[in-house]
């Protein structure tokens, strides 16, 4: 649902959603009761077979909704997109949730850097039912660290139309790393800035795709720098490696130190990082000094 005012861009928020009564309601409220004035949400519900359009249906009149079968979140959320007008863009999971004031901040923000192309800020990791657990590792923008970690929340972002399109909106083909790409992306071409206010929650629970499937994410990851960087940082590949060999679920606690999982990283280095050996055994040497990131 679009809401008018002369007082600032519209900003449109698309969740896509697939089977996720169990969290829905909790997203959608935190939506609807920002104090922004200029809204329009929609949420692309992928054909759910639970009790999410009996959810959906008690807001009619104050969101839109989509129910049909889609190619996956970034299919969704594209589709969501090209129903919407506005000026600014986020999307939110089925799962994840905004603080109060949040949409507000970031229009304040973009205000303040008419340049940005994405604002982001804080944000924390939250149980199933809803209590804290702890910070996401959210940093300063440095587009060379971005290489080594994903430092953006991605339901703590906001991002410009006009650079979304320009970059070429989400890439259809992935199913986990579809943010970090965009980040990427979006980073060579406009500015990418962090302000000091939590925005939103990131659920962790046992059916979210990074923690039930935290190999293929990973994998998934590991293709995705190669492609953009033609290089894959050893801490990247030291955690698939170690989630592989020991099934930590490093989702949601950092890898723990191993002999054998470092080995088998410095292996898969050979088939990644083949055209730079000597960047690679630098990046070995000074990741075991640092730590794991």
């Amino acid at each position: 649902m679009k809401r008018s005012s002369s007082r600032g861009p519209l900003v449109s928020i698309v969740t896509p959603s697939l089977n996720a009564e169990r969290f829905l309601d909790a997203t959608i409220n935190s939506v609807l009761v920002q104090d922004y004035p200029d809204i329009e949400y929609v949420v692309m519900d992928g054909g759910s077979a639970d009790g999410s359009l009996e959810i959906l249906r008690r807001y009619e009149g104050r969101l839109r909704y989509v129910s049909e079968p889609d190619a996956g979140q970034a299919d969704a959320i594209n589709r969501g997109f090209a129903l919407t007008s506005g000026e600014i863009l986020a999307f939110l999971n089925a799962d994840d949730a905004y603080f109060p004031g949040a949409v507000a901040t970031a229009v304040r923000a973009f205000a303040a850097r008419p340049d940005a192309g994405v604002i982001y800020g804080d944000a924390v990791y939250v149980d199933e039912r809803g209590a804290e657990v702890g910070p996401y590792p959210v940093e300063s923008f440095d587009r060379f660290k971005l290489e080594r970690r994903c430092f953006i929340c991605q339901p703590a972002a906001f991002f410009r139309r006009d650079a979304f399109v320009a970059s070429g909106g989400l890439d259809t083909s992935l199913r986990f790393a579809l943010d970090y790409d965009l980040w990427i992306r979006m980073a060579r071409r406009y500015p990418m800035v962090k302000i000091d206010t939590r925005l939103a929650t990131l659920r962790l629970h046992d059916r979210a795709k990074t923690v039930s499937e935290t190999e293929q994410a990973l994998h998934e990851t590991i293709v995705v720098l190669q492609r953009h960087f033609r290089y894959v940082p050893f801490n990247w590949l030291y955690g698939y490696g170690h989630h592989r060999l020991t099934r930590q679920p490093i989702a949601v606690e950092k890898p723990r130190p191993a002999l054998s999982s470092a080995l088998f990283a410095a292996a898969l280095g050979s088939r990644y990082n083949w055209r730079h050996p000597l960047r690679y055994g630098r990046d070995i040497v000074s990741t075991a000094r640092r730590g794991l990131a």
